[in-house]
């Protein structure tokens, strides 16, 4: 399903369901219980925490940030298991109580819901008709502790659950042995948040990038790009690279490749380093109606 230009703006197959509905970065996939074996189907890998446990503890808390909602991972309705399910239109006031589970091994390095990599040590969930992106406090009902999550993914598809927490936003708030724990969910709402572009103004520059926090929520894996668009004229596409280099200041390039017999010429700005960074420039991108950006993962073999 996914070549080596992986393009993470394609919603995620609702297909290959567990917990999560994250999916392979390439044919094979990338992280999962490898213990489970190669030839083993999807559906019958174990998913764990890891082979040997890692004190996740003082992860810091994600900083959350208002984010544009894309079209990735957002289709509504859309049915899973015979169930209907609507995406919020508003996430303001949304609050529930419920089971929360939690997800590992078998989804790291995959892709989400939204198109980004699942990293088990991040702080982030799934949920089954939160916008993505979205952030929410989830609530241990049983021990009081609350965590910040960004929510990038769709799931759980269990019945009495409501959200599927990290490994490490679920040994923060004290189940990783359980499994499940009762929780409430709470969503934050975007507008009281302030803009990414706010928050990481500072990234255009490459000596200030290295100088970030790795915030392991933000992250991105190397060689991600921004893609503004695919022209059949080199010239309309360089035209394209001009503008944006001038607008944003980021490294924008041109590359041809052959789609359907015919050439075209995509132009890409990056590579970019961190998600926060991206749903930054993404909106700038937007609002100076460049459209919609896609987000590629191109190593170049």
């Amino acid at each position: 399903m996914y070549k080596k230009i992986s393009t993470l703006g394609a919603a995620c197959t609702l297909a290959m369901l567990s917990a999560c509905t994250t999916v392979p970065l390439s044919p094979k996939g990338q992280g999962g219980d490898k213990s489970a074996g190669d030839n083993v189907p999807f559906d019958q890998v174990r998913d764990s925490g890891p082979a040997v446990p890692v004190d996740m503890m003082a992860t810091p808390e994600v900083t959350p940030v208002r984010e544009p909602i894309g079209v990735a991972g957002n289709k509504s309705p859309y049915v899973v298991n015979g169930v209907r399910y609507r995406i919020l239109q508003g996430v303001k006031g949304y609050r529930e109580k419920g089971q929360a589970s939690w997800y590992g091994t078998k989804f790291h390095g995959r892709k989400t819901a939204n198109g980004e990599v699942y990293n088990m040590y991040a702080m982030s969930a799934a949920h089954k008709t939160l916008p993505l992106p979205s952030y929410a406090k989830v609530t241990n009902l049983d021990n009081g502790r609350s965590v910040i999550v960004r929510v990038n993914d769709r799931g759980p598809f269990v019945p009495g659950r409501i959200i599927d927490l990290s490994y490490t936003a679920a040994q923060k708030l004290g189940y990783i042995d359980k499994g499940v724990a009762r929780v409430v969910v709470e969503a934050l709402d975007p507008e009281s948040l302030p803009s990414a572009s706010e928050t990481l103004a500072v990234e255009k520059d490459a000596a200030a990038r290295q100088a970030l926090p790795q915030d392991a929520s933000f992250k991105l894996p190397a060689h991600t790009y921004l893609q503004v668009g695919a022209y059949s004229s080199s010239s309309q596409a360089e035209e394209v690279r001009t503008q944006l280099a001038a607008a944003f200041g980021y490294p924008v390039s041109v590359s041809p490749v052959e789609s359907g017999g015919k050439s075209l010429y995509r132009v890409r700005i990056g590579p970019i380093a961190q998600q926060r960074a991206l749903v930054s420039l993404r909106e700038s991108i937007e609002k100076k109606s460049f459209g919609q950006p896609q987000v590629v993962v191109d190593d170049g073999n």
